[in-house]
Formats: structure tokens, sequence, C-alpha cells
């Protein structure tokens, strides 16, 4: 069965972005490659934990397994060793994506304590976009009660276009809540 925001995409947003954007080439309309989900624990007295805590958190949240990643160098002021676990990371792609970004959309996002629509300038200049979170408390998945460490984590959107604009347009029509200049949320439905 496909997911809903996948179901919308192909049905509304690919003619209406083809339109808008003024594109003569079907392969032009501008898509949703993956999201990848990056959680680092930082300066952790537990670090060893404090990973594994981060991976089973990501695990509920996306539905996948992450991956560890590991220090690249040595770093003596933040008692970092080359090759230690640092953090997780997970790429969403197909499905799981669609899922995870409807989700994010819908519930996680607006949960968010004064809530006023999120960013629309943290775009790279390549049309991806990276959403930063600070608590993960904001997620239905997650138990309350079993918290044990507040986590962060970016969320980047990463597009098959290469222009901000065209990504910025893609992701308001999903359904990405962004920011309008006077401090008003924006709703793309």
């Amino acid at each position: 069965m496909e997911p809903e925001l996948q179901t919308l995409y192909k049905t509304q947003v690919k003619a209406e972005l083809q339109k808008k954007l003024e594109l003569p080439n079907v392969h032009q309309i501008p898509r949703l490659d993956k999201i990848v989900i990056n959680c680092a624990v930082g300066s952790q007295a537990e670090r060893k934990q404090a990973v594994e805590d981060a991976a089973s958190e990501v695990a509920t949240i996306t539905g996948q397994k992450p991956v560890i990643t590991y220090a690249k160098k040595s770093v003596a002021n933040f008692k970092l060793r080359e090759g230690e676990a640092v953090g997780v990371k997970v790429t969403l792609r197909g499905k799981r994506m669609y899922d995870f970004m409807m989700r994010l959309v819908k519930t996680a996002v607006p949960r968010i304590r004064d809530f006023r629509g999120v960013a629309p300038k943290a775009f790279d200049g390549r049309g991806n976009y990276t959403l930063g979170i600070t608590d993960q408390s904001i997620f239905p998945e997650i138990e309350l009660d079993k918290i044990k460490r507040q986590l962060g984590f970016d969320i980047t959107f990463v597009t098959s276009t290469n222009n901000d604009d065209h990504a910025r347009e893609l992701l308001a029509l999903l359904g990405m809540p962004f920011r309008k200049r006077g401090g008003a949320q924006t709703q793309a439905e």
C-alpha cells in the first residue's frame, strides 16, 4: 500500500509544480530523494550508553535500524578518541521516507512549544533543507517516562533539484509549515 503523501505527490503536487515552475520536461520536476536523520550525542559522560539510547530512540521514531557514526579524529578538548562512537544516523527512502515526513509534518512539528513555522532559509544552496529538532519528545512514538536524556536531531531533506526555490516549493506543497516573513505560520494543504 502506498503512503498518503506519496499518492498526493504523484496525483497533485507533480502537476502543480510543473505548471508553477514552468518546466517543459516531466523529469525536471523536483522530487524528494531521501531523508537523513542524524543524532550526535556530544560530550556525554557515558558516551557508549548515550549512543545506545540514541540508536533505540531513532529506531523507534523512524522504524529503521540506525547506523552508528564514529569520530574521524581525536580531539583532546572534547575527550574524544578516533574511532569512538559519537552518534547515529538513518537514511530513509521510498515508503518509509513518505511515512516519516507525513508523521513529522502532521503530528511532531506542531507539538513544538511556541511553534510558528519552520525557518524558510535553512537551504544549503543545492536544494537540500535541514531542520533541527532539539527534543525527541515531540514524536508520539516516544514514551515520555522512558526518556533518559534529551536528544537533538538534524533532519535533512534531500531533493532532486539544485535550486533552493524549487525545493522550497516542493516541500511547501508536501505540507512543510514554513514561517511567513510576517511571523505567521503557513500551511500548504
